[in-house]
């Protein structure tokens, strides 16, 4: 009994870090001390059912009426009887609470909050499997079993989002599924009785058994095997080895995810712009003839660092989305418009690029989700690669009357609290915002006269650099500076924006760019880019964009937000386009191309200077190098000992009988020399080359056989039609013979035309492949170093047990045995 208390404990143990990968799902950690507090219950209650040696339905009726009793404490109704027991109310609050989840499940994004609804699924879930675990552990001794119920939770995050899930996480889970079957191994074996090692000695209780620990060490590497290989193989994994990289920019396409789970959009942009090629990303039609800036995201969260992207939440987007219709009034005009968009497989993140206010989108399932605050369309199951669809969007305009008509938000409006929310009082800041909203009397004026600041009167310009300050903040550097690019224009005047106390966040999205084919746009990644939007109240967001246009090909502006750099003012038209004609109006200062590219070189406020991605082919070439000469390490390794080999054999054989050389012969002459322990070491050098070459060649070697006996059978299965060869082998032979047994070893021999003749020989009898991989991949090579990798992997573990063994004489439970016995 005590050893069943004792699996069962493991088994809820288990449990519990076999749920440790939901910690990639959750903000909190509020859903483990409640789990935690409903495996305990489960546990207890079937400890106490064993105790009284219930039957097994009584085990496990025991088991799910304890699950009851934890969840309806930790999720009351407020009708329970004695706050623990429940009642048909409490069931009722249990239904809704799992309908609730079902629409959180749709509605949040990775990380989620600790919703009432999501708890409850999560512990009901791995309260549930504790259940399972118990009965097939404890009661059933299948703990082999147990890893399949484990298993459902263990997999839950990366059926959510497998780019969200880190490795140490899967590897608790394991290790909780290791520590069960062990402590089923144990139990069993204990059972058993005596233990014994493989030569028939018997195991004290104070060590462990060869066997299991084989098994354990078999058990260690499985698992590191299955958890390191996904993460190292390309196209394995959502980029865990990315992310431990560092660094967006990479060129793939995607939206880092940052530590919190928010999307990293400003590394990601940077990472795009910053790249030396161009590469399409999205493709979009649309019946608009001057289209604003196709978005995808937005930065609304304001920290010291700069703006943050919030989880978005929503609804389908396949089904009715909010008509904006309701704010159309005098001065704002609604147009309704179609566009189609195809995503390129360079583009993958879990966001679809779309126009601001989509009322209908077509070929889009239920896993694409609509946030009508942030506008975007996102999911937590599908990314955007190779996705096509077509949507009905309002574009809105707005005259600068109907502007100023908007009231300001009340103090206590939830928009406006939660939006114009910054860091803390930056002075700075707060004196700039003051003198330039100073006599406006509304929300327009004071945003329009925050947006003509940046400007170049005010000496603010474009540049591919940026420079650094001493302030310590990025907001002061950059408007004391007054030189950067888009990611800093954006987000300092959503910045100020909301110092005056008015809702502002960041906009991401593309310009039209240049590639134009009619109706049709081919956006890249150097037209990534970053606005500011600004909230009215009773019209919604409206885009205001501080970048100088001449720094952004395809920018637009609009009569609201007329390009203060402009020799004349834009006509009051709406949707109108101020992008420079001309090779040189839009270059700046670097040209059209390299500017565009800077327009997003991150996404916080740092004046950092944006680095130049170095050409891709160096590092190609590199590679191959590398890779050429990676594999010609054997067949250097092979010419080397040869060249040894004859080296120190024709040194000897000159210096005992230079005489013997054929006149004229310019060859080295190999011949065993006067000297006894240098003939015998020249007849072992030569007898082994002659072995790696029959290896090489694929001829084979007995290393139990005498010289002769090897010379003879190859004579008589090789070398049967080949005078010389038959000669070489022979003679070979016999200085090997002479060498290991006779007093005197064979003298006066050539031994080097010897073996080149085998090898001759033996060259002109095999094949093309055989030849190719006995000139690159040396077969004798590759055999000796796996001999000799398996030698030291021998020799290590002999030196680690020895090691053991002196460690687990002080091992408590063989201290405390030793004391028993005495």
């Amino acid at each position: 009994m005590i050893a069943s208390r004792n699996i069962g404990a493991v088994a809820a143990a288990a449990t519990l870090l076999a749920a440790a990968p939901l910690s990639a799902i959750f903000e909190t950690w509020t859903w483990l001390i409640q789990s935690a507090i409903a495996v305990a219950v489960v546990a207890g209650v079937a400890a106490l059912t064993r105790l009284v040696r219930a039957p097994l339905w009584g085990q496990v009726l025991g088991m799910l009426a304890a699950l009851v009793l934890a969840l309806t404490w930790l999720f009351p109704s407020g009708a329970e009887f004695l706050t623990f027991l429940p009642t048909p109310t409490t069931f009722g609050h249990f239904a809704d609470l799992f309908t609730g989840s079902m629409q959180d499940m749709r509605s949040y994004g990775i990380e989620v909050p600790d919703t009432d609804p999501l708890l409850f699924i999560t512990v009901l879930g791995v309260g549930g499997v504790a259940v399972l675990v118990d009965v097939l552990a404890v009661a059933l001794r299948r703990p082999a079993l147990a890893g399949l119920p484990m298993l459902a939770i263990y997999s839950v995050p990366v059926a959510v989002d497998v780019d969200s899930v880190p490795a140490v996480p899967f590897v608790v889970g394991a290790a909780g599924y290791l520590w069960l079957l062990v402590t089923d191994n144990v139990d069993r074996v204990r059972r058993f009785g005596r233990r014994f090692t493989g030569d028939g000695r018997d195991v004290d209780v104070w060590e462990a058994s060869p066997l299991a620990a084989a098994g354990r060490r078999l058990a260690v590497v499985g698992v590191a095997l299955a958890v390191v290989l996904p993460l190292a193989v390309p196209g394995m994994t959502g980029g865990l080895l990315d992310t431990l990289g560092g660094g967006a920019g990479n060129g793939n396409g995607r939206a880092g995810a940052g530590s919190s789970g928010r999307i990293d959009l400003f590394a990601s942009l940077a990472g795009q712009l910053n790249q030396s090629e161009v590469s399409d990303l999205v493709k979009v039609t649309t019946s608009e003839p001057t289209p604003f800036y196709l978005r995808y995201a937005v930065a609304d969260e304001l920290r010291p660092s700069g703006f943050q992207a919030r989880s978005p939440s929503g609804r389908p987007a396949n089904r009715d989305l909010p008509d904006p219709g309701e704010r159309a009034g005098r001065g704002v005009q609604q147009t309704p418009y179609r566009a189609t968009v195809e995503v390129t497989k360079s583009l993958s993140m879990s966001l679809l690029p779309v126009y601001a206010e989509p009322v209908r989108t077509e070929d889009l399932n239920g896993n694409w989700l609509y946030d009508p605050n942030q506008q975007v369309v996102f999911s937590n199951r599908e990314n955007s690669r190779s996705k096509k669809y077509s949507f009905d969007y309002i574009r809105s305009t707005y005259t600068p009357a109907a502007l100023r008509a908007a009231q300001s938000l009340p103090a206590d409006h939830p928009v406006r609290r939660q939006l114009t929310a910054t860091p803390g009082p930056v002075p700075e800041v707060e004196e700039l915002v003051k003198g330039l909203i100073q006599g406006q009397r509304t929300d327009y004026d004071r945003v329009l006269s925050i947006y003509q600041h940046f400007s170049a009167d005010n000496g603010f310009s474009y540049r591919l650099s940026t420079e650094s300050g001493s302030s310590g903040q990025d907001i002061v550097n950059f408007l004391t500076n007054k030189v950067g690019y888009c990611q800093q224009y954006a987000a300092a005047m959503a910045w100020l924006v909301r110092a005056a106390g008015i809702p502002a966040r960041v906009a991401f999205g593309f310009t039209n760019g240049s590639k134009r084919d009619g109706d049709t746009y081919t956006l890249t990644n150097l037209n990534l880019h970053a606005w500011t939007e600004v909230y009215f109240n009773g019209v919604g967001w409206v885009p205001f964009d501080a970048t100088p246009t001449y720094g952004v090909p395809g920018s637009t502006r609009s009569a609201w937000a007329p390009d203060t750099d402009a020799p004349e003012p834009s006509s009051p038209g709406t949707g109108t386009t101020d992008t420079p004609v001309g090779p040189d109006a839009s270059a700046g200062p670097a040209g059209p191309d390299n500017a565009d590219r800077d327009t997003d070189s991150g996404l916080s406020l740092s004046g950092q200077t944006p680095a130049e991605q170095a050409p891709v082919w160096p590092w190609w070439t590199a590679g191959l190098l590398a890779l050429m000469a990676l594999l010609a390490v054997p067949a250097l390794r092979r010419l080397a000992l040869r060249r040894r080999r004859g080296g120190r054999a024709e040194g000897a054989a000159v210096a005992a009988t230079a005489d013997d050389a054929a006149p004229g012969d310019g060859a080295p002459v190999m011949v065993v020399g006067v000297d006894a322990n240098a003939a015998r070491a020249d007849a072992h050098a030569a007898w082994a080359e002659l072995l790696d070459t029959l290896v090489d060649f694929k001829v084979r070697v007995d290393r139990t056989e005498t010289p002769r006996a090897t010379a003879d059978r190859l004579v008589r299965d090789t070398f049967t039609d080949d005078t010389a060869a038959v000669g070489a082998a022979r003679l070979l032979g016999r200085a090997e013979e002479r060498a290991r047994y006779a007093r005197d070893p064979l003298t006066g021999e050539r031994l080097l035309p010897a073996l080149r003749a085998v090898r001759r020989a033996l060259a002109a009898r095999a094949d093309r492949r055989t030849r190719l991989l006995a000139a690159v991949l040396p077969p004798s090579v590759l055999l000796r170093w796996r001999l000799g990798l398996a030698d030291s992997s021998g020799r290590l573990v002999a030196l680690t047990g020895r090691a053991r063994y002196r460690l687990l004489r002080w091992n408590p439970r063989r201290l405390l045995a030793d004391r028993a016995a005495r």
